[in-house]
């Protein structure tokens, strides 16, 4: 960890490349009216809207939508099977989705753009609908929504784990409803803020203070969709196993790890009460279990929290991005690209060019992010691809 006291709070950083357009955003963030102590950038940080993604930003008395993000309540989940081997066929089968292999995963959720075309059952919803206008608004599609994968860096994957067993994980977000709610009070804290002397609308992080009411419907529309987030995880889950059941009969499933990535929270930091903005970055309080996924043909980590207070016991979300999407497209090597995850056995998505964002050489080296936060999480399994599905 480095520290750089160049603005008006240290910003701490956890690794030794961070790209300027970044640093130009921690810069900002350093230099905000209602930043409170110090900037904590995470390792596997890159240039987001507003905010890096990695970004850990404590304020007092406000909140940023912003420095949330659209993707609210985007994590990942994680199961351990009683499974300790998964073949080529039995992999391709609880995949499924094709003419030779029919059903199983791809025919239980819809990856990309696509919705179910029915609504998914009420219950597995958040019950504080009457709190929510924009949720309430966005209600009935976001039941189609539900248990629904998504697209760009979300996942399915099936994982063997250096503890011997089959893993399951799944990274994906809150679809079109956090996408609405972010967006809607985002412009309500613009207007809100283009007259105060404190607001730069160049950095895209204009505030709502916590006492307003568009603050606390803010927050309870944000916690809407965190937990709307962890429940279509829980049924993908859910559907995932039931693809693993169908192939592997008697399979046993642990109970899940659950983590979010993009959402703000109240806590208690350094002698106050703060709102602490994670945006790309994991809770890590100590002895907390979380995940750490890698990219596609690289590990991924479940890990424990040290509670480190120097990033608001946080953690990174990922490997993070080493190049945006067209740079990747662009530049990037599709058949070495393709040879490097056949050579690693597993089952992966990229074909052509245009899945080249998605590749293995467009993240960061997930050793060398984990090597970054040794202060931050221990590492307790790792886990290799076996076989991953994108939207």
């Amino acid at each position: 960890m480095q520290t750089i006291h160049s603005e008006y709070l240290p910003i701490k950083i956890w690794l030794n490349d961070l790209e300027d357009g970044a640093m130009e955003q921690a810069k900002n963030l350093a230099n905000y009216p209602f930043a409170y102590h110090h900037i904590a950038i995470m390792p596997d940080s890159h240039q987001g809207y507003g905010m890096p993604i990695g970004g850990v930003m404590a304020t007092l008395g406000v909140v940023v939508p912003n420095a949330v993000g659209v993707d609210i309540g985007c994590g990942v989940i994680a199961v351990r099977t009683s499974l300790t081997d998964l073949n080529r066929e039995q992999l391709k089968r609880i995949i499924g989705g094709s003419a030779k292999y029919k059903g199983g995963i791809r025919s239980r959720i819809p990856l990309g753009f696509n919705h179910h075309s029915k609504k998914q059952d009420e219950i597995l919803m958040p019950d504080y609908l009457y709190k929510c206008p924009i949720v309430k608004q966005e209600y009935e599609s976001a039941l189609k929504q539900l248990g629904t994968l998504g697209g760009g860096n979300h996942f399915i994957e099936i994982q063997k784990g250096s503890d011997d067993h089959i893993w399951l994980m799944i990274h994906s977000g809150s679809r079109n409803l956090g996408y609405k709610v972010a967006n809607r009070y985002n412009e309500i804290a613009k207007e809100r803020c283009k007259n105060s002397l404190l607001y730069n609308p160049k950095y895209n992080l204009a505030w709502l203070h916590l006492d307003s009411l568009a603050g606390k419907q803010y927050l309870k529309e944000m916690d809407y969709c965190v937990e709307f987030a962890a429940a279509s995880r829980e049924l993908m889950m859910n559907r995932v196993e039931q693809s693993v059941e169908d192939i592997c009969p008697g399979t046993l499933f642990e109970p899940a790890i659950d983590i979010a990535h993009n959402f703000a929270a109240l806590e208690h930091h350094f002698g106050l009460r703060v709102m602490v903005h994670r945006k790309g970055a994991t809770r890590a309080y100590t002895g907390e279990q979380g995940i750490i996924p890698g990219s596609q043909g690289s590990c991924s980590w479940i890990t424990e929290g040290m509670g480190n207070p120097d990033s608001f016991k946080s953690c990174s979300h990922g490997a993070g991005r080493k190049m945006g999407r067209k740079a990747a497209q662009h530049n990037l090597n599709l058949e070495e690209e393709i040879k490097h995850l056949d050579n690693l056995g597993t089952l992966h998505t990229v074909r052509t060019v245009k899945d080249l964002d998605e590749a293995t050489g467009s993240y960061k080296n997930i050793d060398t992010v984990m090597m970054n936060q040794k202060d931050l999480v221990l590492p307790l399994v790792q886990l290799k691809p076996l076989a991953t599905i994108k939207g």
